[in-house]
């Protein structure tokens, strides 16, 4: 963003943003499952929208947090969806097909956030209430995008993974979800060594200008580069 903001601006910016792009994520997991036979979520409560039923203290609020005041790859995760692939009619396909219903929603979510900065765009954005939304804007794109990319990675428990694991042969499914004890510790490797940031760069770089393009606006790497 070309404007150096404080703190409070930043989490004013982010916050929506983040929270949104978590929790309607593990959402969408519910739904999609009810869809597919299984009202393990609904019966637990977790079939909604509201934010307060699937924020993780940690993971929605502090991680988000502190990764923001550092500056550095901003992502988090809200408490997991229960589903019960017994109650699934087609358990390793329609396990595949909840899992993608996370990321989809992320993508439909980084559309909205790009019709608002189109709006915004169009009546001004470089004052008052429209600014603030531009910013906003730019933010949801970013977050929804990096969750997206992020969860894509075929590494059980992320969702790419579990994808993955419904579309391999039975025996090869199961020996790559041998793999998901040791995912989050992969993740963390990858991220702590830069690899991580590395291995994303060019699906966000294309998902970025699909998505500006698709909506007539001129990015310039504006989400990559942070402006």
């Amino acid at each position: 963003m070309p404007i150096e903001m404080t703190l409070v601006q930043k989490i004013a910016v982010w916050a929506l943003p983040v929270i949104f792009a978590i929790t309607v994520h593990e959402a969408a997991h519910g739904y999609a499952a009810r869809a597919l036979g299984d009202r393990t979520a609904q019966m637990m409560g977790r079939l909604s929208l509201n934010p307060l039923r699937h924020i993780d203290l940690v993971g929605t609020v502090v991680v988000p947090l502190v990764l923001l005041i550092l500056g550095g790859f901003l992502f988090g995760w809200a408490k997991p969806v229960p589903v019960d692939y017994r109650n699934l009619k087609h358990p390793r396909r329609d396990m595949a097909l909840v899992a993608a219903a996370g990321p989809a929603s992320n993508a439909l979510m980084a559309i909205a956030w790009g019709i608002l900065l189109r709006v915004s765009l169009e009546q001004g954005a470089d004052e008052g209430l429209w600014m603030g939304l531009r910013y906003m804007a730019v933010s949801g794109i970013l977050i929804n995008l990096v969750l997206m990319v992020l969860n894509l990675i075929p590494l059980p428990p992320l969702d790419g993974g579990r994808v993955l694991t419904g579309l391999l042969p039975a025996r090869l499914a199961y020996r790559f979800s041998r793999i998901e004890p040791y995912g989050m510790v992969i993740l963390v490797v990858l991220m702590a060594t830069g690899l991580l940031g590395k291995l994303m760069f060019w699906p966000l770089s294309i998902a970025e200008y699909s998505l500006f393009s698709a909506l007539g606006i001129a990015s310039g790497g504006m989400l990559l580069s942070g402006s």
